[in-house]
């Protein structure tokens, strides 16, 4: 992540500022504790999906069981509210983090990116937020795919985009 390197990210990343470290997702877990074994605290911060999705439920579980009868139809707006809504929501909470880790200026590292499966919120929505591609500092994301042919299988069920990362296998 040296700084001669950001240009090169934004090169290989369609002008973004996101690196997927691809990883197996039968061997997250093992990515996950290598990834707290290495990296530094005084540079990176790891962001742990899972934890923030069950504080976020744990923060709004009295609304929960009425929002679900209320947005029958796109239950995805629980986790991310449509576009100029000001309820909370998982993604903003996300994105939250990820601020807090740029003002700290280490590199956020998410982790258990597959808890976001289902929710609505997609990797790039992270990767193409004003927050991430404005940042001197880039988002990394430990992402459970497969490889199947020329195509990156999100939790080997789901075509993942390419777009605004650096991918890194």
């Amino acid at each position: 992540m040296e700084s001669d390197k950001r240009s090169e990210i934004r090169l290989n990343a369609n002008g973004g500022n996101s690196i997927l470290l691809v990883c197996p997702p039968e061997l997250e877990f093992q990515f996950v504790g290598k990834l707290a074994e290495l990296m530094p605290q005084d540079t990176y911060k790891i962001i742990d999906i899972n934890e923030m999705l069950i504080s976020f439920v744990e923060a709004h579980q009295a609304d929960l069981a009425e929002m679900f009868d209320l947005l029958k139809g796109s239950v995805h707006q629980i986790f991310k509210a449509p576009e100029g809504e000001t309820t909370p929501d998982l993604f903003r909470h996300l994105l939250s983090a990820i601020a807090t880790s740029f003002d700290e200026h280490k590199i956020p590292v998410l982790i258990h990116s597959g808890a976001l499966y289902g929710s609505g919120i997609d990797n790039i929505h992270l990767m193409e937020n004003e927050l991430v591609m404005k940042s001197k500092i880039p988002l990394i994301i430990l992402y459970p795919a497969t490889q199947e042919g020329d195509k990156l299988m999100f939790l080997n069920s789901r075509p993942a985009s390419k777009y605004r990362c650096m991918i890194v296998n």
